[in-house]
């Protein structure tokens, strides 16, 4: 298994290995309930799919995607990334999988998205952390708030999801009010 990357109270962020394509994860994309607010479940998803994807982070330096592990029993419950990374702009997106259904409301999404939020500002030297959501997503709506994001836009009707066209709204959050909120070395989240 690979080693923790990021460290955090009840769970850590680790690279992802062959070794998740033989146990949930492929599933979580079948899920209708797991893939409602985002852009996935379009298509059946095999563990080919996820060994092809997986092997795609492992060199993809405009991504930091990483497998969110709890601490206890270190089972694999969903994944985090920093996409689009800019390097020149200097900002990226935030995606998450919260694919484990017994892991839902209970934190994990925020203590994961902090700890990559503040490795992409420390780290990659980050300015913007951004994200876009569906209307009715009010889960990845809250945890953009929680991240500290603020509320900058919508682009209406942008996607079509479950027989009608739903709008996107956009996060973001610059470095300063990140670490305004959370300080810079913050606790372990």
């Amino acid at each position: 298994m690979t080693a923790p990357f990021l460290e955090g109270k009840r769970l850590y962020l680790r690279g992802l290995s062959l070794e998740d394509a033989e146990g949930a994860y492929p599933e979580w994309l079948n899920d209708e309930d797991v893939c409602r607010g985002n852009g996935h479940h379009l298509f059946p998803y095999g563990r080919e799919q996820a060994r092809e994807f997986i092997r795609g982070t492992w060199n993809d330096r405009s991504a930091v995607t990483l497998a969110m592990v709890l601490r206890e029993g270190h089972r694999h419950i969903g994944n985090v990334a920093l996409q689009g990374i800019q390097p020149i702009h200097r900002t990226a997106e935030f995606a998450i999988l919260l694919g484990d259904r017994g892991s839902w409301g209970q934190g994990y999404g925020r203590e994961a998205g902090l700890l990559l939020c503040r490795h992409g500002f420390r780290a990659l030297h980050l300015h913007r952390v951004g994200c876009g959501t569906f209307e009715d997503n009010e889960g990845m709506r809250g945890l953009a708030r929680a991240l500290g994001m603020k509320e900058e836009g919508r682009r209406r009707q942008a996607v079509w999801k479950d027989g009608r066209y739903v709008d996107v709204v956009e996060f973001g959050v610059l470095a300063e009010e990140f670490f305004e909120q959370f300080g810079h070395q913050g606790p372990k989240e």
